[in-house]
């Protein structure tokens, strides 16, 4: 099968899974017993024919069955509807998920660049200092949560002055020319990014160690020295092209990830991203605000799927798509 006949395949699988999780999805968010127009019927300052009209407005007072199909109408002509404050969600989500991307690509691609080769470094030189020092590395990052660390930043940040305390632009961002925004913005993604390739970090770079020691153990690779192929082309013609491809499927895992696994990290620091919004969304029973969020995370890791399995057959063509 090619590729692209693939491909196509699974976007015609996902279409009924994309319609499940959106049930699901519904079902339980309707199940929650938040009131999203709880903060207006706290207010006595706003009538009951306003609360009405809000209700009519976002289709509250409609039964559930046919809010669904409200929502589901809406979506397939590309309205994704308006939020409990007002604003569209299209837009919301937009602004909210470029931030996202922007952090979680930054995390992404430091902490590749740092665990593959800190992983084939471990796996060359096992047993010596330099394995002993990552794998505590890996022990720390790996024990260590989130929440906890970037705390810990944001102290460290408080106490020395050195980095931004949360956000992602400076007050004045908008006085600054081109080049100086670029650098406000860089300055406070510095502890975003940092969080986030620290707890990456360790789960990377221990697969990739625990892959190329399996692989140098392979007959091939003892039979490639045997024949006296020099020991960079053993390690990375023959074994780190094996060893590589289980960390295609976790990459496709991390793409899927990339609009929400930086949720509780943007919440502790208040940056401005989606994981963040759709938290208070979900705080909020925001009904389209989190339907939209959610199956935008859905088509993700749907997607980050599909790119592992693309990534996995052009690395490794004995791999057949079938």
């Amino acid at each position: 099968m090619s590729i692209p006949v693939y491909m196509l395949k699974r976007v015609l699988q996902a279409i009924p899974l994309l319609f499940i999780i959106s049930i699901m999805s519904f079902v339980m968010l309707k199940m929650a017993p938040i009131d999203p127009l709880a903060h207006l019927r706290a207010n006595p300052a706003i009538s009951m024919s306003a609360i009405k009209e809000e209700e009519e407005r976002l289709g509250l007072n409609k039964p559930p069955v046919t809010q669904y199909g409200i929502w589901l109408a809406n979506l397939v002509t590309g309205n994704l509807g308006v939020s409990v404050q007002g604003a569209d969600v299209f837009i919301l989500l937009m602004q909210r998920a470029g931030n996202t991307m922007l952090l979680s690509s930054l995390s992404i691609l430091m902490t590749w660049l740092i665990a593959i080769p800190a992983g084939i470094y471990a796996a060359v030189y096992r047993g010596k200092i330099i394995d002993k020092v990552f794998g505590i590395i890996s022990a720390i990052g790996m024990s260590m949560p989130t929440f906890l660390l970037a705390l810990l930043l944001l102290m460290f940040a408080l106490a020395t002055g050195w980095f931004p305390i949360g956000g992602l632009t400076s007050q004045d961002y908008y006085d600054l020319d081109a080049f100086g925004q670029f650098l406000d913005i860089a300055h406070h993604l510095v502890i975003p990014v940092m969080v986030l390739t620290f707890v990456g970090l360790a789960g990377i770079q221990r697969q990739m160690r625990g892959n190329l020691l399996e692989v140098l153990r392979a007959e091939y690779v003892r039979t490639a020295r045997a024949k006296g192929l020099p020991e960079n082309v053993v390690l990375y013609r023959h074994a780190l092209r094996n060893a590589i491809n289980p960390l295609l499927t976790l990459f496709g895992f991390e793409f899927a990830a990339l609009l929400s696994g930086a949720a509780l990290t943007e919440t502790v620091l208040a940056y401005p991203g989606l994981g963040r919004l759709t938290l208070e969304a979900v705080l909020t029973k925001d009904m389209n605000l989190v339907m939209a969020s959610l199956m935008l995370g859905a088509v993700m890791l749907i997607l980050g799927n599909l790119i592992a399995d693309i990534l996995l057959k052009v690395a490794d063509p004995r791999i057949s798509l079938d």
